[in-house]
């Protein structure tokens, strides 16, 4: 019996973050090693990031990021359950330990979102091709929620569902991420974000 056919689409993170890094990920695009570029909106070489993926063709979604740097929302910049007392990104794991003590509104989260989409569609001229979260925040509890409610909304068809295959037989990898991965994972497998991914047709599974 034919095997299902599987493509496999590997994705150039973090787009937009600094100059070697975008000239990285287009030489990495032109050598074949990726499919694609997400973008980081709110970091500081995006626009020029864009400009390089209309130049040279690459197809380019969304790096959702409720992490590092600031709000792309302006009336989430001020003060917000989204940001330290300095107007930053709790962070990687600050994020999450705010999340898990309920201290993160996720009307606010969703106002983020969206607005990052929004401006996504400024640079680009065009909406997101595909959309995942920087450091894999769209597959936390309650955020993920939301995610794919945006996703529905706007109809953006892809997403990523992290999947880590060989991650406990990885002795190369640091104890604090082999914890930070083994969480990724116990968190992804939710119905509405899956449900997206499954409808849309794929989903991406790539480390971040």
């Amino acid at each position: 019996m034919p095997q299902p056919r599987m493509m496999l689409v590997v994705t150039g993170d973090d787009f937009g973050y600094c100059p070697r890094r975008n000239q990285g990920i287009v030489d990495c695009f032109q050598a074949g090693g990726i499919s694609n570029v997400s973008l980081l909106v709110n970091a500081s070489f995006a626009k020029e990031a864009a400009d390089l993926a209309k130049r040279h063709n690459i197809p380019i979604g969304l790096h959702a990021n409720l992490s590092e740097g600031i709000p792309v929302c302006q009336s989430l910049q001020q003060a917000s359950t989204l940001t330290n007392h300095c107007g930053f990104f709790h962070g990687k794991m600050g994020f999450r330990q705010a999340l898990e003590r309920g201290q993160v509104s996720m009307k606010q989260v969703d106002l983020e979102l969206r607005a990052q989409v929004r401006h996504f569609r400024e640079l680009t001229g065009h909406l997101p091709y595909h959309m995942d979260g920087h450091q894999h925040v769209h597959v936390l509890p309650e955020v993920r929620e939301v995610f794919a409610q945006v996703l529905s909304d706007l109809r953006i068809p892809y997403t990523r569902v992290p999947v880590e295959p060989g991650l406990h037989s990885c002795p190369w990898l640091p104890a604090h991420l082999q914890r930070f991965y083994t969480q990724v994972e116990r968190t992804h497998w939710t119905p509405s974000l899956c449900s997206h991914a499954m409808e849309s047709g794929g989903q991406m599974c790539t480390w971040d």
